[in-house]
C-alpha cells in the first residue's frame, strides 16, 4: 500500500454530498457474485473457493476478469467473461439480495437533511441499473458511476474523482461509505472523507483500513445509521 504524504495530512473541509459503494456496502451481494464466479470458473475447470474471492472485493469487476483471464490462461476476452459473469449474477440476485437495513435508514437521514448521494461501484453499468431498480434504491441517488466508466478502478481514485466531478462538488467535500480496502485507498487517493465498515472483519483489518476517517471494525453487525450520520453532520 502506498500513499503519499499528502494523503495522510490531508484535511478536508464540510462534508456536502455521501458517495456510497454498492456492494458489500448499500446490499449484501457479495455471496451472488462468488456463486457467479465459481459457476463461470467452473466451465473453465476452474475450482474457485472463498479463499479465493477475497483477493477480488472492493475490485471493479471487469479488473477482476482481466486478473482472472492471465491468472488462469483463460482463452476468453475479460469483455466476454464478464458478460457471461454478469447474466449468471443476475438471475441470482433477482431474488436473493437484501438492502442492509442501517444502510437503508442512513440513506433516508442523509436524503432528509438534503445532501447530494452517489453511487461509485466496480460492478456494470446495466448491474447498477437493474439493481437499484429493484431493490428500490435509484430514488435515493442524484449520481451512478460504474468503474468501467473511468481509465482505472479502485484503489485508484479515478471512479471517485468522476462522481466528485459529476456532482459538481469539490473532492474534499465528499464523504465515501466502503466495505473494502481498496475502497477506503482509493477514497484517501481522492482526498475524501471515509467512513469505513468492512465486509471482512476477520482480524486483523488489512492495514488500508487504518485510513479510514471514522471505522466500525465489526462490520455492518455493528454499523449504525444514526451514529454515521451525526458524524457526518459535524462537518
Amino acid at each position: 500500500m502506498e500513499i503519499s504524504n499528502k494523503v495522510l495530512d490531508f484535511k478536508g473541509g464540510a462534508i456536502k454530498a455521501v458517495i456510497f459503494d454498492l456492494d458489500g456496502t448499500l446490499i449484501d451481494s457479495e455471496d451472488n457474485y462468488y456463486e457467479a464466479d465459481k459457476i463461470l470458473l467452473s466451465r473453465y475447470g476452474i475450482d474457485f473457493t472463498q479463499e479465493d474471492k477475497k483477493q477480488y472485493i472492493g475490485t471493479g469487476n471487469l479488473e477482476m476478469m482481466k486478473r482472472i483471464k492471465l491468472r488462469y490462461n483463460i482463452n476468453e476476452t475479460a469483455e466476454t467473461l464478464l458478460e457471461k459473469k454478469n447474466s449468471l449474477y443476475l438471475n441470482l440476485a433477482k431474488n436473493n439480495t437484501k438492502v442492509f437495513s442501517e444502510m437503508k435508514e442512513f440513506l433516508n437521514l442523509l436524503k432528509d437533511n438534503n445532501y447530494p448521494l452517489a453511487v461509485a461501484s466496480g460492478s456494470s453499468p446495466i448491474i447498477l441499473e437493474e439493481l437499484l431498480t429493484s431493490l428500490d434504491l435509484k430514488k435515493y441517488f442524484d449520481i451512478i458511476v460504474s468503474a468501467e466508466e473511468v481509465k482505472k478502478g479502485k484503489p485508484a481514485p479515478d471512479i471517485f474523482l468522476e462522481t466528485a466531478n459529476r456532482l459538481n462538488i469539490e473532492p474534499h467535500n465528499c464523504c465515501v461509505i466502503e466495505d473494502s480496502q481498496y475502497g477506503v485507498e482509493a477514497a484517501k487517493k481522492a482526498f475524501m472523507y471515509c467512513i469505513a465498515i468492512p465486509y471482512l472483519t476477520e482480524k486483523p483489518l488489512a492495514d488500508s483500513f487504518t485510513l479510514a476517517d471514522l471505522i466500525f471494525e465489526d462490520g455492518m453487525k455493528q454499523f449504525l445509521a444514526k451514529k454515521a450520520f451525526d458524524w457526518v453532520k459535524e462537518f
